[in-house]
């Protein structure tokens, strides 16, 4: 954990004064949006303290006598621990007790006041926004103020790691393919170029890699523009090999510096129209442009969440892979729990060395989630040397992992049982096994979303007066991000439906501050299910690969059919992993995957 420094501050709030700037919003973020940034534009953290190895989703608002940072309800008891001793004070954005920024900074300023932020970490929606609120209450709104470049002077450089070429047999797909049905799409949105800025989708479209620009994610930090007749790659010149620089030209893609995109959209031809998705893009970029902008790009985060058969097929193979390691996990942490010496920290460290083993294990998909008792109770806990919980006692330990092979991208968590466990906890478990099973099992018509099946997962919860408030389900790239849209199974609505090839997570959890926490995950692919005369319907299929704790499962909660579901994933877990591993470790397996009755 970082020193908490409250200097940092009041070096903000003097860089402002001379700046002539009342209020300065900061997001943790890059220019492009990304979920975590590279710790070059992590500069939110260094400021406030309030930081994780996984990145933190935050927003700060500084005026010259509040200091106030924004975060959801998976960071709420972290936040408000970290945040201790830096001046800083934590907003909720969602929950009962939520406040909306905007609306805080149009009722705390006074007409005639300036607020500023940096443009290039601001997407164009949500700067236009803020812009918006602020021209109807007669506050000045600028985009040029980039207080870390002054204020942190020990700021970490821009990432410079070498990319490597994600293998296309595996892929299924070359980058031709992809460029002609990125077109199509841009066609389709009446643009006649595109210029992508949301990393994720540059490393799809490109079938490149690197490890390092950002935490857990192999995309790499660039620009990528394309036309009819070009395709322009803006990185920097350090990050490319041989291999990489004849993959580009094999698919006749130019270099660029990075930096140059600005001058490169500000030269543009008055009669281009550049389609640009107003979310990932930075508000900076857009004031430059010359020709004219066209807001879309919904289409081309469809093509990338959408996987083909070969990606699929070896989707089920980085399952297999992960059921190994973890396989190794589990009955490691059984085995050695009762000497009172395991810990969260070492736990982290075995489940990545388990997963790393295997030579098609790139890195992590992020940073392990290993709680044990109360730290089970924060969602995105991450245990650190001063926060270290010793495995000892009864309780519930929650972890949640994954990796990114070549083969895909793997997230998991599992709850399980050390010593005996309360009658509470078992009705607890038992409530989010049912409704993470409901959401499995559902059968959905052509076009729908995930908010609506959204309360499948929750209703049992619900139902016992308890609730959450993170999102249920999140897309799951293919050896990119472990979050990736625009599919989401969450409360508020996400437009995109859910087709067929799309992968998403099946996380209910149930968190109780101070005592513990329990979340179920696995990864769901959709696929068709069969057309009547109402049109096509889709259906799940489970592929992760890992038995429930069965010591948890209250069995009078459970319908016959439930059960059912339960011994046939189990049995699906033992066909599939005991071929993989040894005797002593078919046998562990074996018995967790023994059917369960009344």
């Amino acid at each position: 954990m970082k020193k908490k420094n409250p200097e940092y501050l009041a070096r903000l709030r003097s860089a402002m004064k001379e700046r002539g700037i009342d209020a300065v919003v900061i997001e943790n973020t890059d220019p492009h949006q990304s979920e975590i940034a590279p710790v070059h534009w992590r500069g939110l953290e260094w400021l406030t303290g309030f930081e994780g190895v996984n990145g933190v989703n935050g927003t700060v608002v500084v005026t010259a006598k509040d200091a106030l940072c924004w975060t959801d309800s998976r960071y709420f008891i972290q936040a408000e621990e970290q945040l201790q001793g830096t001046g800083f004070s934590m907003m909720k954005e969602d929950g009962p007790e939520a406040v909306d920024l905007i609306d805080w900074l149009v009722e705390n300023l006074n007409e005639g006041q300036t607020v500023a932020l940096d443009g290039m970490t601001f997407s164009v929606s949500y700067a236009q926004r803020i812009e918006q609120e602020c021209k109807d209450n007669g506050i000045i709104f600028r985009t040029d103020f980039d207080p870390f470049e002054k204020i942190y002077p020990e700021r970490p450089a821009k990432p410079m790691n070498k990319l490597f070429v994600h293998d296309e047999s595996l892929v299924g797909e070359t980058v031709d393919s992809k460029m002609d049905k990125l077109m199509t799409e841009v066609k389709a949105e009446l643009a006649n170029s595109i210029l992508l800025s949301s990393l994720d989708d540059i490393a799809w479209a490109t079938n490149l890699r690197t490890t390092n620009d950002i935490p857990y994610s192999p995309i790499f930090v660039s620009y990528l523009y394309v036309d009819d007749s070009k395709r322009i790659l803006f990185v920097e010149d350090e990050k490319l090999t041989d291999d990489v620089r004849n993959h580009l030209k094999k698919y006749s893609i130019e270099l660029k510096p990075y930096e140059e995109v600005v001058k490169f959209v500000g030269e543009l031809p008055k009669d281009r129209r550049l389609l640009l998705d107003p979310m990932k893009t930075a508000r900076t970029i857009y004031d430059n442009v010359a020709c004219t902008p066209v807001f879309g790009g919904a289409g081309v985060a469809r093509l990338k969440s959408i996987k083909n058969p070969t990606m699929l097929g070896n989707i089920d193979i980085a399952m297999e892979k992960d059921g190994i390691a973890l396989i190794k996990f589990f009955r490691y942490v059984e085995e050695n729990a009762p000497s009172g010496k395991l810990t969260e920290v070492g736990l982290g460290k075995l489940v990545r060395s388990l997963r790393l083993a295997d030579p098609s294990c790139v890195d992590e998909s992020f940073h392990p989630i290993i709680g044990w008792n109360a730290h089970g109770a924060l969602a995105h806990y991450e245990a650190t040397e001063e926060t270290d919980f010793t495995i000892e006692g009864n309780g519930l330990l929650v972890v949640d992992s994954g990796g990114q092979y070549t083969f895909g991208t793997t997230d998991i968590t599992r709850t399980i049982l050390i010593g005996t466990a309360t009658e509470e906890q078992k009705r607890d478990f038992t409530l989010v096994l049912k409704g993470h099973m409901a959401l499995a099992n559902i059968k959905f018509p052509e076009g729908t979303r995930g908010t609506q099946l959204d309360v499948l997962a929750r209703q049992y919860i619900w139902s016992d007066g308890k609730a959450y408030y993170h999102g249920t389900g999140h897309g799951v790239g293919f050896f990119i991000n472990c979050h990736e849209g625009p599919q989401a199974i969450r409360l508020n609505d996400v437009p995109a439906p859910l087709e067929p090839g799309m992968i998403t997570s099946d996380e209910p959890g149930i968190y109780l501050e101070g005592r513990y926490g329990i979340r179920t995950e696995n990864l769901l692919v959709v696929e068709p299910w069969k057309t009547t005369e109402f049109g096509p319907f889709y259906q799940f299929r489970t592929v992760t690969l890992f038995p429930y704790d069965k010591r948890l499962i209250d069995l009078s909660l459970l319908s016959e059919e439930e059960i059912e579901w339960i011994n046939n994933y189990h049995k699906m877990v033992y066909d599939r992993l005991s071929p993989l591993v040894d005797e002593e470790e078919k046998a562990w397996l074996a018995e967790k995957t023994s059917p369960i009755s009344k």
